[in-house]
């Protein structure tokens, strides 16, 4: 049963309006299609649904639901974690009642008061820039920043799938430091602790595969391993933003969770998350 919960469009900084996104799942057989706006943050951006529209974004789920019951739709947004910059994600579950949130860290705090380092994007140079200016290029004291700030995520918000959980790697490139220092093994071993003990599901995401800019999926080889052991509850995202980008590298991503022994992941439905075993 193929499924995206991962999904942006022109209501945030996807590239098309949702009933393209509908029309290319269904002729990919998809059965559920969940919608994930970047949700509103304070600071000035781009990117973000602006709150004034989210009532139109529901209302916009729901009348398509109604005329392509054949595929599921869901209600999701998908939620940046900033202290001080960003409303509690209760607040978006419980005003919209959403279906799902999803989590995630692209804009660090740094010690530069109000300044934030963007750690997304297609530009590597504002990667670089951030960590020379916001961090006087220590580059364990960087990525331990957005580490930490992933952690308090996950300790003080609810939601249901931690997006892109090691986003941090992908401007890396290698460059900086490597996976296997054991400082970074820390901070990850430390993530999926958390990620366990609050039962919150990792996406394996594809995006930056597709659009180059990261040798392999989020998370890494070695985060998937744990994810194994430990039992974590998985979905398969490509981050869509375009309707063309809604099943990009999903055989592969199937193939590599197979690959680390995990042999199931998980759907939505009316009674909540449940396991599905993989083809």
């Amino acid at each position: 049963m193929k499924s995206n919960y991962h999904t942006h469009t022109s209501y945030c900084d996807g590239k098309e309006p949702m009933p393209h996104f509908v029309e290319r799942a269904l002729q990919l057989h998809f059965k559920h299609l969940g919608f994930s706006s970047h949700a509103p943050i304070k600071k000035e951006n781009s990117f973000s649904i602006k709150e004034e529209k989210i009532n139109d974004y529901i209302r916009e789920i729901s009348a398509l639901q109604m005329k392509h019951p054949q595929i599921q739709l869901f209600k999701g947004l998908e939620c940046d974690f900033i202290p001080h910059f960003t409303k509690p994600f209760s607040h978006f579950k419980e005003t919209y009642h959403l279906d799902y949130l999803i989590g995630g860290v692209h804009l660090v705090q740094t010690p530069v008061h109000e300044q934030l380092w963007f750690i997304d994007g297609s530009k590597q140079q504002t990667y670089d820039e951030g960590l020379k200016v916001y961090f006087q290029n220590n580059i364990q004291k960087a990525v331990t920043a957005f580490w930490e700030q992933t952690f308090e995520m996950i300790e003080t918000q609810p939601f249901d799938i931690i997006a892109h959980m090691d986003k941090i790697k992908m401007h890396n490139q290698g460059r900086f430091f490597s996976e296997q220092e054991p400082w970074y093994v820390d901070l990850i071993q430390k993530a999926i602790g958390l990620i366990y003990d609050k039962n919150i599901i990792v996406e394996i995401n594809s995006r930056g595969l597709y659009k180059k800019r990261c040798k392999d999926f989020y998370p890494s080889d070695l985060i998937l391993c744990l994810i194994q052991k430990k039992g974590i509850p998985m979905v398969i995202s490509s981050d869509a933003h375009k309707p063309d980008e809604l099943d990009l590298y999903y055989t592969e991503a199937i193939e590599k969770l197979k690959h680390f022994g995990i042999d199931q992941i998980v759907h939505f439905t009316n009674t909540g998350w449940k396991e599905v075993k993989l083809p």
